[in-house]
């Protein structure tokens, strides 16, 4: 069970890894040892709490403010977790897309 947990963890890694970079998102750290994604948006905003919170109330998707994590820099980014399930994983990526374009 463990093992088809962390294969799940992979794909879904190399799924967002290939897909954000098509949202916009190129500044991506190397998401090494952790189950999500520190991602740069400082060309969308400079405000990653209310940046998140449109998201979530404008499509359903839930990511988190870097703020939490590095008081500096955080307010440029945010964390995508991969640690759900694949499906769940592709239809974020899906309601993503057009809210992601329309800023873009």
């Amino acid at each position: 069970m463990l093992q088809a947990q962390v294969q799940t963890y992979v794909a879904n890694r190399a799924l967002l890894l290939e897909a954000l970079p098509a949202l916009g998102l190129r500044d991506i750290a190397p998401p090494d040892g952790a189950f999500y994604i520190y991602a740069n948006v400082e060309h969308l905003t400079d405000d990653s709490m209310a940046f998140c919170l449109h998201l979530l109330r404008d499509t359903g998707v839930a990511i988190a403010s870097g703020v939490d994590f590095d008081p500096q820099r955080g307010p440029r980014h945010v964390r995508i977790s991969f640690a759900v399930s694949t499906p769940l994983v592709e239809e974020a990526l899906r309601r993503m897309a057009p809210w992601f374009a329309a800023r873009g």
